[in-house]
């Protein structure tokens, strides 16, 4: 049987169209999450199976029913012309090379030079004395037909699953759309080679706003024309509704998207906008979904919707790091020397609104960099701080004591926003802030050099000072906007600062100098920001191979988003390999009857590193193909490997297995993945006394989410210990504060204790969940540590493998079955 279809539960159910006939834990997820879409519920969903081929089916049965097709699109033309009007509205530039009454009196710029002049800057409420486009804009919409929006954590997985779809049997008839950065999708080569995102976003919206003002140029013929700006090519209106009608008629990955953009000369950006009111399915990040201002800017509409967010378990740490924000001393000064720098050489051609807001600009940042203890006007590398530390605010309190309460910071957020002062600023320094930049004037020669100077002794001192990686950007990334254009990141910060006070916190870390110092805002109340989704959608499906457990997703986010416990819905489906297929074992002793905990305190004794050695020597005796060990983190695992080279240890374990490290570079990951299946490949083609490979990982690191070990990939997994979040760190003792206060105790528990465990066991069922990846794989999973037998950590184990754990307190019973296991798999293959 080719295909098949399955019906729910009962017989008079929904059917559901497969490509092939499906296991009967697919039937009851997909009449579970029919039920759940059909009654408006909100879904936690489990399943270990594949999440996505499900949901996927589910998606075009309810499409099929709900959606009507061959929607035409209503008002283009006047779309057009209303988003082209709104463009110059918000993102005025005055045309002219000279303020008024200034005369020839102000030096000539070049065409380059021109382009760093602010706007003329009109604040909203001007805007709205001026025009009466506002009420008319709901009429000038599209209509949007109802729609699935669906969202994952990576372009990757978003890509897998859009072929799921191609393949599906409602592949060639439905419209879908794929949304995503401008990072993945600009075509303009000029714009890519900016790299970071933040100026690659910064740098098409001036083109857009180029392309504007030169339309307004020929209209006005009268005016003294100036030298024309740079506009993109790829911003055709024409050319990007043909893109968009090309993508509603076939679905198209964000790979075939692009292609298809530089073949027909159009911005597949915002061509894919364009289809989102048209299409039934949109495709998109996380980020786009979950933040407010760029679910608006993308014209993403949420009302009556359905939405259904995949890999969903890290979902409450991704609307935290959304909205959180951090800027260092040194990127505070090197803003306000920048911004300084350039209120001077353009003070002149500058309009009063826009030397008012750069000023409120520069007087923010000396206020901030007062909080770290230092002076703006001095090198922050060589600014010693007297008091170091970590000190948590409340928003009001940072507030009154930085001394800025009066200033309007929704104005300053909004003023950035539209006048793209970061980006001119980035073009300001590229011109003048390298030393090799020539100026016109030495005048103007004696003024920059400041600048140049302090940008050097800047990147000189950033080079030195050794920080912790704040943030899962690609360093590269990171480097290029903390020397480019520090602005952009504190945007960022003014932007978080303006939630509500109960809902976050300002950290105030004071460490050696000022440079090395930093603020950063913590978001303590996700919910807030999830809020908007649940009560506009429909329905909302929560889901993921691994969700347990669940009790954050109820507790912290639904129940603080107000949604009615009665429209929650929990479901989780086994998994579909039989159970003698999967022998998980918590392993109490070692070898030596050395108890096994790895607390802090104990886990680097040297008997405790030995006695974990010795249990993966005889493990590697019996256990063939691949080994996955994973370690609470890279220093430990660094650590013990130390430690096991010095004993000889690593030796005997290479004389069975090859053994691979986890590479703390994203870049290097693919390259050791393949040699360590090369590796088991070769092995088990060959005989011979090496039977495979062992790969020694960290939770929480790359392999431990995302990577398939499937078949001879993951034979056996090895958690070493119990990976707690260091609970020393502010911000983690802040959300333990702030959850006593606001949550109720569960089962005599206090809520801080219960985040601890479920952060652990959220990432302890990630990473054994690497394993067993279809109905015919097979693997052990062992747990080495005591505390896992008991009961609270152990509930808090996925369903699927909890029922077949077993809890072994000496390690030769466990040895036994390992060996009986493995052997049995062996001889039945």
């Amino acid at each position: 049987m080719e295909g098949g279809e399955a019906a729910a539960a009962d017989a008079g159910g929904p059917r559901f169209p497969f490509p092939y006939t499906p296991y009967l834990i697919q039937e009851q997820f997909m009449a579970a999450l029919y039920g759940a879409l059909e009654a408006g519920r909100v879904g936690i969903f489990e399943s270990p199976t594949g999440t996505e081929e499900q949901i996927r089916r589910k998606k075009r049965e309810d499409r099929l029913e709900k959606i009507r097709n061959n929607v035409q699109l209503k008002y283009a033309a006047k779309r057009k012309r209303a988003e082209e009007d709104e463009t110059k509205r918000l993102l005025q530039l005055s045309k002219e090379v000279l303020s008024e009454g200034a005369g020839d009196a102000l030096e000539q710029l070049d065409h380059n030079e021109e382009e760093l002049i602010l706007a003329e800057y009109e604040s909203d409420e001007e805007k709205k004395v001026v025009s009466g486009l506002e009420e008319d804009d709901d009429d000038l919409e599209e209509e949007h037909v109802t729609k699935i929006y669906y969202c994952s954590r990576t372009h990757s997985q978003l890509s897998q699953f859009v072929r799921e779809v191609q393949k599906s049997p409602f592949g060639k008839d439905t419209r879908l759309v794929s949304l995503g950065s401008r990072q993945n999708l600009c075509v303009n080569e000029e714009v890519r080679r900016l790299g970071a995102l933040q100026l690659i976003n910064d740098r098409c919206m001036e083109m857009q706003k180029n392309k504007h003002e030169k339309k307004s140029d020929e209209e006005n013929e009268g005016k003294k024309r100036r030298v024309s700006r740079t506009i993109c090519p790829f911003y055709s209106y024409e050319q990007m509704q043909f893109l968009r009608d090309e993508v509603l008629v076939e679905v198209k990955d964000i790979e075939q998207l692009v292609a298809l953009g530089r073949e027909t000369k159009a911005c597949p950006y915002y061509g894919s906008r364009y289809a989102i009111s048209a299409a039934q399915l949109v495709v998109l990040p996380y980020q786009m979904l979950l933040h407010e201002r760029t679910r608006n800017a993308a014209g993403i509409k949420l009302k009556d919707q359905v939405v259904i967010i995949d890999e969903a378990h890290n979902l409450i740490d991704t609307i935290t790091c959304i909205h959180s924000a951090e800027v260092s001393g040194s990127q505070l000064c090197c803003a306000h020397s920048q911004l300084l720098q350039y209120m001077e050489r353009y003070r002149k051609r500058l309009k009063a609104k826009n030397l008012m807001y750069i000023k409120q600009i520069l007087y923010l940042l000396e206020r901030f960099v007062a909080m770290l203890g230092g002076n703006v006007n001095q090198n922050p590398s060589c600014q010693a701080v007297s008091q170091t530390g970590a000190v948590l605010k409340s928003i009001n309190d940072f507030l009154f004591q930085s001394h800025i309460d009066n200033i309007n910071l929704f104005k300053v957020q909004r003023y950035c926003e539209k006048s793209l002062i970061s980006r001119k600023l980035f073009g300001f320094v590229e011109r003048y802030g390298s030393p090799a930049s020539a100026v016109k004037s030495n005048k103007e020669n004696q003024k920059l050099s400041g600048l140049q100077n302090f940008l050097l002794t800047l990147q000189q001192g950033a080079d030195t000072e050794a920080g912790a990686p704040q943030s899962p950007v690609v360093e590269t990334e990171r480097d290029q906007i903390q020397t480019a254009s520090p602005l952009m990141q504190i945007e960022g910060f003014l932007s978080a600062l303006t939630n509500t006070n109960q809902d976050g916190r300002v950290i105030i870390n004071r460490q050696g100098t000022v440079g090395q110092s930093s603020l950063k805002f913590l978001l303590l109340n996700p919910a807030v920001h999830f809020a908007k989704v649940v009560e506009e959608c429909r329905a909302v499906i929560i889901a993921g191979g691994t969700m347990q457990p669940v009790a954050d997703f109820r507790e912290q986010l639904l129940s603080c988003a107000g949604v009615d416990p009665a429209r929650v819905v929990e479901f989780s489906c086994g998994h579909v390999i039989p159970p003698e297929n999967i022998l998980p074992i918590i392993l109490c002793s070692g070898p030596s009857s050395q108890q096994l905990e790895f607390t802090y305190l104990t886990r680097n004794m040297p008997q405790m590193m030995d006695e974990t050695g010795r249990i993966l020597c005889n493990l590697c005796n019996v256990v063939p193909g691949g080994v996955v060990c994973f370690f609470p983190s890279y220093e430990y695992e660094k650590q013990i490997y130390a430690h096991w080279e010095k004993t000889g240890l690593l030796t005997r374990l290479a004389v069975k297995k090859k053994i691979f490290q986890e590479p703390k570079k994203a870049n290097q990951v693919e390259q050791v993945l393949v040699e360590y299946a090369k590796c088991i490949k070769r092995c088990s083609q060959a005989g011979g006394q090496m039977t495979g490979a062992l790969l020694l990982s960290v939770v929480g690191g790359k392999m431990s989410e995302g990577i398939n070990f499937s078949d001879d990939l993951g034979r056996c997994v090895i958690m070493v210990g119990m990976p707690y979040p260091n609970i020393k760190s502010p911000e983690l003792q802040e959300k333990m504060t702030w959850l006593d206060k606001t949550m109720p105790r569960a089962a005599g528990q206090p809520p801080s204790k219960v985040l601890i465990e479920n952060l652990c066991m959220k990432a302890v069922n990630q990473s054994i969940g690497r394993a067993i990846r279809h109905q015919k794989d097979f693997a052990s999973i062992l747990l080495l540590d005591h505390r896992y037998a008991r009961p609270a950590i152990f509930n808090k184990l996925p369903q699927w493998i909890r029922e077949r754990t077993q809890v072994k307190p000496a390690f030769g019973a466990a040895f036994a079955e390992l060996r009986k296991f493995h052997r049995g798999k062996l001889d039945a293959l």
